[in-house]
């Protein structure tokens, strides 16, 4: 049967695959199961492309404000749209290519989606969404798709995706203290404007991916980030993963602890490599969305808890913040419980969802104020409600930030600094004084990205940028001078003979860098610690007193 614009439904017929019909867009063609929805967008373009039920949606997506501002998904689903500049600008770096000729991508699809496939052969952007359950059956979906006679084709080279221009992307959400809202899907960049020019929200969150992620994201491109950060949004991503195993989600983590500690992991992973593909860089935090799950079940808790901790860790490895959204009573509520545990990675931030419409960060008897009490609370208020700003209306969640600047966690950074020697960096040195380096930028504010132990150009650019703030030349070198300046920043006081703790171990390690000789970081300011802060001041025209005094440590900061 005929639907609109080239699409096609075509009934089941004797001899066909049970239980399955044929779709065709543009000439290309697939067969779905009978169960599945077919939308077509030409016909219903207010349309809401939601993945919380199988689906098939061709066409080219409309504004998306009609998507409730909630919804997870996980069910398998397609949306085959037209090629063209925006939808090649936002695929992702999971994008396959089909053959030249035909309909099929490469068998390597991954375990899990979504992933984008480019059939230039019918002109068409296939988006596959699927989780570990129903993998097989989508790759037997797409692997069953072929170009018909009537296709037009995209001539070779004409769509390129937008380049990505190198350099430091936004770290997000940023120092806020404010509303903010999420909708299922980003709004386009007029909405965006005619919402932040009514003075009520100034934050965002943004879905950036995982698998349970409910709505598709037309407009989310790097372009966007790039234009709402500069525009004044303080935008918070969140990845919706696997859920909580006592759920009827579609995709959910494992009961066995270990297990859901690696699913975290892995979880991180992707959500590091979205967000950094869409120019949010480390130290943003991004938040895991675990919906609310029946915490009277142990084993269920257990299972959360080490996601979490996975998660946190996974994140901490790429440079990023790790936070959690949840329901108050549940998720909540069990993150509070294991706040002093050790056997858990903490998150950095929570996201409460707690409905009880008061515009604050209070977490009631759910979470005491004693917990995540720095700047590292946002508050779901109120949920479902309709509203219009600018001329613009979308149906929201609301919530109260109140979050302080992002800046990288020490977490996966080795805890001994003690080297013999500090030696000269460069661009692709690598090693455990790369590493430490790495380290000691983020703990002073600067983003070197990834601690990867080897200095690629973010960590280049960082060096450069410490550099400059402490008066040392513009070079992406680490020398005597960068790592005095390094090692000796944070809190200091002032320091004499038998004082002892882990300042002076601070103090001896940057008269080591300085001086270019081994002082010995015992933590005891003794005697030779005491020559060392003497040959320091004779060298830099200071007071010699052997006393590391405030001018001291200055000249230490400075570079020495």
């Amino acid at each position: 049967m005929s639907v609109a614009n080239g699409t096609t439904l075509t009934p089941k017929v004797p001899g066909s695959a049970q239980g399955t019909r044929s779709v065709t867009y543009r000439g290309y063609q697939v067969k779905v199961p009978r169960s599945w929805r077919v939308v077509d967008l030409t016909a219903s373009p207010h349309a809401c492309i939601r993945f919380d039920r199988p689906a098939v949606y061709v066409g080219r997506p409309g504004d998306q404000r009609s998507c409730p501002p909630h919804l997870i998904g996980g069910a398998p689903g397609l949306l085959v749209e037209p090629l063209d500049m925006g939808s090649v600008a936002a695929t992702t770096s999971s994008t396959v290519r089909a053959s030249a000729s035909g309909a099929v991508p490469p068998a390597s699809m991954s375990s899990q989606g979504p992933v984008d496939i480019y059939v230039a052969a019918a002109g068409v952007l296939v988006a596959a969404v699927y989780g570990p359950q129903s993998a097989a059956r989508m790759k037997r979906v797409v692997s069953g798709g072929r170009v018909l006679p009537t296709a037009q084709p995209v001539v070779r080279g004409s769509l390129v995706r937008p380049a990505t221009a190198p350099g430091i992307g936004a770290s997000v959400p940023g120092r806020y203290l404010g509303k903010g809202f999420e909708a299922c899907t980003a709004p386009s960049e007029s909405a965006m404007a005619g919402w932040l020019g009514s003075g009520v929200y100034g934050a965002v969150g943004v879905y950036i991916g995982g698998v349970s992620r409910g709505c598709s994201q037309p407009n989310l491109t790097a372009g966007w980030v790039s234009t709402e950060v500069a525009d004044g949004w303080h935008l918070i991503p969140t990845y919706v993963g696997l859920q909580a195993p006592c759920t009827s989600f579609y995709n959910r983590m494992s009961y066995t602890p270990s297990t859901a500690k690696a699913q975290g992991r892995a979880d991180a992973a992707d959500a590091a490599a979205q967000a950094g593909s869409l120019g949010m860089a480390a130290p943003s935090t991004i938040y895991s969305d675990i919906e609310a799950y029946d915490n009277t079940i142990g084993s269920c808790v257990s299972a959360v808890l080490s996601y979490v901790s996975g998660w946190t860790r996974g994140l901490h490895q790429e440079g990023y913040q790790a936070g959690v959204y949840s329901s108050a009573s549940s998720g909540m509520r069990d993150l509070s419980g294991s706040y002093s545990s050790t056997s858990y990675n903490r998150p950095d931030d929570i996201w409460m969802a707690w409905w009880n419409a008061l515009a604050d960060i209070d977490g009631g008897s759910y979470v005491p104020d004693r917990q995540w009490s720095h700047h590292q609370r946002i508050h779901q208020y109120a949920g479902g409600a309709w509203e219009t700003h600018g001329g613009y209306q979308l149906n929201v969640d609301r919530d109260y930030l109140d979050l302080t600047t992002a800046v990288a966690l020490p977490v996966a950074c080795p805890t001994n600094l003690n080297f013999s020697t500090y030696r000269v960096l460069r661009s692709s040195d690598h090693g455990n004084q790369v590493l430490a380096t790495q380290c000691q930028l983020a703990r002073r504010g600067f983003n070197p990205g990834r601690a990867s132990g080897t200095i690629r150009w973010r960590t280049a650019a960082a060096i450069s940028a410490f550099n400059v703030s402490r008066g040392l030349p513009d070079r992406a070198v680490v020398g005597r001078r960068s790592w005095t300046a390094m090692l000796s920043g944070g809190r200091t006081r002032v320091l004499q003979v038998g004082a002892t703790g882990p300042v002076v171990m601070k103090l001896q390690r940057a008269l080591s860098a300085s001086l270019s000789r081994q002082v010995s970081v015992t933590g005891v300011f003794d005697h030779p610690t005491h020559r060392a802060v003497v040959d320091f001041q004779r060298a830099n025209g200071l007071v010699v007193d052997g006393t590391a005094s405030h001018a001291t440590w200055a000249a230490l900061r400075s570079g020495g």
